[in-house]
């Protein structure tokens, strides 16, 4: 019995030595707790990195997205907090507050390009009086545009022809068979036509465009991208008129630009028919060309109503050749180079 209670006082005592620790334990789990909250503020606020830490060095995707996102996050509440006291300052000074910055774009931040038109300049004058287009320019031809695609075409592209036809006036559309562009050619010009327009498709895709001026030229090669049809566009109009739309030539500011939109302008008929209020739009920026078809009605004396009739499509030049359409021994007036040494986001040619 005696040993029976001498093992019952030990574990008594073991079991009082077991409550006294756990209060100490208790005690150290807080620490431990308190320092991962600091160091979870320090990461917060990134003071627990280097300054030379980069978030690429984390070799975890899952934690490298998540610092990236938070890191983000950081630069935005940073940004906005700059903002509203500039904000502020500004109320406090009232008329003496400085003048607002004007922010840096590619468009403002462009080189200038030494072959730039005035158009005030005789030289640039006679050109146009000289130049392929001067028999249109001077009202002594009508435009009268043939349309006709690849060997094959499938069927989005037939119907981007079929949609190009009602945007110009005087188009007609021809499918090829096996004919090619040097015989299609004599024969245009013997019928009167003034321009050959030809879409090129690639896996049933639109992707290129020659437009050749007849029977002199010049043939300019075009990329075609981001092509909507009719049927692909939200809240679209009704579909367009016979009658002839107005043309908008946007920013064709250099030589090359300038020869460009004179193509362009040359596709339509002289006088446009205000009545159809239609308005076909080719609008230039960073080289890339954008063309829209609009309809316009007049709400009041000051607003106006627009409603995109289609086709949608962009236009990139790659090369611009002198003469009709020749691909081995034509002579090019400008070529796109894609590899250039000297070349610049902030340089464009058009």
């Amino acid at each position: 019995l005696a040993n029976g209670q001498d093992v019952c006082k030990k574990k008594g005592k073991t079991k009082k030595l077991k409550q006294k620790v756990k209060p100490d334990e208790a005690a150290v789990q807080e620490m431990d707790q308190a320092e991962i909250e600091v160091t979870e503020t320090k990461s917060e606020s990134g003071a627990c990195f280097p300054p030379t830490f980069s978030v690429s060095e984390i070799k975890n995707k899952q934690r490298r997205h998540a610092m990236f996102l938070k890191l983000k996050e950081e630069k935005r509440k940073q940004k906005l907090e700059l903002k509203k006291k500039k904000k502020k300052e500004r109320k406090v000074l009232g008329d003496q507050a400085p003048p607002k910055e004007v922010p840096k774009t590619i468009e403002n931040q462009r080189i200038y390009d030494e072959t730039t038109v005035n158009p005030e300049d005789e030289e640039v004058a006679f050109d146009e009086g000289t130049d392929e287009f001067s028999a249109y320019f001077n009202q002594l031809t009508n435009p009268k545009v043939l349309i006709t695609t690849s060997d094959r075409p499938r069927g989005r592209t037939v119907r981007f022809c079929e949609q190009l036809a009602t945007v110009v006036p005087h188009a007609h559309v021809y499918y090829r068979r096996g004919l090619a562009l040097k015989r299609v050619i004599p024969q245009c010009i013997s019928r009167g036509f003034t321009y050959l327009m030809v879409i090129n498709e690639d896996r049933k895709v639109p992707n290129g465009l020659i437009l050749c001026h007849l029977p002199d030229g010049p043939t300019a090669h075009f990329k075609i991208s981001s092509v909507r049809l009719r049927k692909e566009m939200k809240r679209r109009g009704k579909d367009p008129t016979e009658h002839v739309p107005e043309v908008i030539l946007n920013n064709f500011s250099t030589r090359l630009g300038h020869s460009i939109g004179r193509m362009f302008a040359a596709l339509f008929p002289h006088d446009p028919q205000f009545v159809g209020r239609q308005v076909a739009t080719f609008h230039n920026q960073r080289d890339f060309i954008f063309f829209r078809f609009h309809r316009y009605i007049f709400k009041n004396e000051k607003k106006v109503g627009m409603q995109e009739l289609g086709p949608r499509f962009t236009l990139k030049l790659r090369s611009l050749q002198k003469g009709t359409f020749d691909s081995k021994f034509g002579e090019y007036e400008w070529v796109h180079k894609r590899h250039e040494m000297d070349s610049s986001r902030r340089k464009f040619h058009l």
